[in-house]
């Protein structure tokens, strides 16, 4: 009688349970889960943004098609150290500014970007006015009074911008909050005041514009743009303006 052969049993019969792999994608998921928490928990984040993030991250893992999971944005776009406060958005305009000053606010910009002076000098405006704006290190050497080589260069290629219009030029100077004392100037008070008279003088005197239009003023250290905290900063503050006078009344 022939005994009846039995399958043998092999250890390749499969186990109850999930895949061996699917503890690893776990483990995976657990990570990137603790990742974005701790991400949310370090920023404020805009809710719709967030949102966004959430469904577009879902895609991805989910294996639909999706362009990206984060859409990236440009870098802060807050004015440079060496350009402050000198680009006037439309819409942030004081609502007090003519129709002329904005004029002149476009013409003088035209011009120092053809004479390509972007570089050397910026340009601002408010209800007074259009300012030329020149850091000091342009103009002078620190604590001294006496324009500099390419302080006269500058000076000289604007001279055609202030030909080309008859409004009053006041020259305003500026230090920063560094106590200054010296044989010549006492304080800041009047190094400011000396440079600007220097650029009037050299304005007037070995240029082409009349004397009558000019005038000079020194502030000091009292009319900072950006706070005195750090050596960039008082840099910034360390400068000469050139305030093209607008008169209403032209209006």
């Amino acid at each position: 009688m022939s005994k009846e052969r039995r399958p043998r049993k092999t250890s390749e019969s499969s186990s109850p349970g999930a895949p061996a792999w699917m503890a690893t994608f776990s483990d995976m998921m657990t990570l990137l889960l603790t990742f974005f928490i701790l991400l949310y928990s370090m920023s404020s984040i805009d809710a719709q943004k967030f949102k966004e993030i959430t469904q577009s991250l879902q895609s991805v893992l989910s294996g639909e098609a999706s362009s990206s999971i984060i859409e990236m944005e440009g870098p802060n776009e807050e004015l440079p150290l060496d350009n402050p406060t000198y680009e006037v958005e439309e819409d942030e305009l004081d609502p007090q500014i003519s129709e002329s000053t904005l004029e002149m606010y476009s013409q003088v910009k035209d011009y120092v970007e053809t004479e390509g002076l972007q570089a050397e000098v910026t340009v601002s405006l408010n209800k007074s006015g259009v300012f030329v704006n020149i850091r000091e290190a342009i103009l002078f050497e620190s604590g001294e009074a006496v324009i500099k080589d390419s302080g006269r260069s500058l000076l000289s290629d604007l001279e055609g911008l202030f030909l080309s219009f008859e409004n009053e030029i006041v020259v305003e100077g500026h230090t920063d909050n560094v106590p200054h004392n010296s044989n010549e100037y006492d304080t800041n008070w009047e190094l400011s005041a000396g440079r600007a008279l220097a650029v009037v003088r050299y304005l007037s005197e070995e240029k082409s514009i009349p004397g009558g239009r000019l005038s000079a003023i020194g502030y000091g250290e009292y009319r900072p743009i950006v706070s005195n905290d750090t050596n960039a900063n008082r840099a910034l503050n360390r400068r000469v303006n050139l305030l093209i006078i607008m008169d209403e009344g032209e209006e």
